[in-house]
């Protein structure tokens, strides 16, 4: 039995004192109301209305019982209600993860912006730290609901917001040749090791990277492998090593007395992110989960739009390229 819409009924008559009224409130034909009723009777084990041939008068039992119906009824509503604040992303956690290049600064003007995008305080975004082969994996595992990836990737099952462009320069020593220059080409820096992030982290992008240096003329004479500041610079600094990193670097170590930024000529290497999350899930909150990421990496961290040849939305990994 749909007790809900018995109950329904159940009120409908009580208020009205009359079937037809009540049938023409619920939308319905009068018999089946009649019916309904008198099958919640038979559930119930008690007579909720007397009737007459004239009119319908509720009953002592129908009375005591009127109240707790109504407050079922309020409480079916409310379940319906918060149902739909968790289907429309409005309420419930959103597993949210970002790459650990992105910034301070970014993840601050993200959460911001999230904040303004998407201010119900029913919702808890749940942030992690994660590479874009740890968020291939927590999608696939389904314990994640949005993330910001680098590509080129898997995208797999996967919908995709606008991806944007991070063009790459060159950190070094300060004391270094290459430092005076405005912008340093990729030849120059032949000699050098390169410090980059380790390859399980996202090995399309690594490989990629790699390739696109040798392309350019540079062919490191050995990759070391790290991804804190402070480690990198240890390395930059003292193992004849430089690293690559956008614009926000520059910003980083702007006050750093032995380290300097330096844009690469032509911009031949670059970071492509775009967010990301499982198709069929794009609900309010991961499209200001998405929005406010796009936002976030075009104010802080000198992003911008990468103008595909093809549709952006469920390309395939090899049509990224660095």
């Amino acid at each position: 039995m749909d007790l809900v819409r018995h109950l329904e009924c159940f009120v409908a008559v009580a208020e009205e004192s009359h079937f037809g009224r009540a049938a023409t409130r619920l939308g319905m034909a009068q018999p089946p109301l009649s019916q309904r009723i008198q099958r919640l009777e038979r559930e119930l084990g008690v007579r909720l209305f007397e009737r007459s041939s004239r009119r319908v008068t509720i009953t002592e039992a129908g009375t005591l019982l009127l109240g707790e119906a109504r407050e079922l009824l309020a409480r079916a509503e409310s379940l319906h209600a918060t149902a739909r604040r968790v289907r429309d992303g409005e309420t419930g956690v959103l597993r949210a993860a970002l790459p650990p290049d992105v910034s301070g600064e970014t993840v601050a003007a993200l959460l911001a912006d999230f904040g303004r995008r998407h201010p119900g305080r029913e919702l808890e975004l749940e942030l992690h730290e994660l590479s874009t082969a740890e968020q291939l994996a927590a999608f696939a595992a389904r314990e994640l609901d949005v993330g910001l990836l680098h590509h080129p990737c898997d995208v797999t099952g996967l919908e995709l917001g606008p991806v944007l462009r991070r063009d790459l320069g060159v950190l070094l020593p300060r004391g270094a040749p290459e430092a005076r220059l405005g912008e340093v080409p990729l030849t120059a820096l032949t000699g050098y090791d390169l410090v980059l992030f380790p390859r399980s982290g996202a090995p399309a992008v690594y490989d990629d990277l790699l390739t696109a240096c040798a392309r350019g003329g540079w062919t490191p004479s050995a990759v070391r492998h790290g991804q804190g500041a402070s480690f990198v610079r240890g390395l930059v600094l003292s193992a004849g090593a430089v690293a690559l990193g956008p614009h926000d670097t520059r910003l980083a170590t702007a006050g750093d007395p032995e380290l300097v930024w330096r844009p690469l000529a032509g911009a031949p290497l670059a970071w492509r992110h775009s967010a990301a999350w499982p198709r069929g899930r794009g609900d309010a909150a991961v499209a200001a989960f998405s929005d406010a990421a796009t936002h976030a990496l075009r104010t802080t961290a000198g992003a911008h739009a990468d103008p595909p040849a093809r549709p952006l939305h469920l390309r395939p990994a090899s049509e990224f390229w660095l």
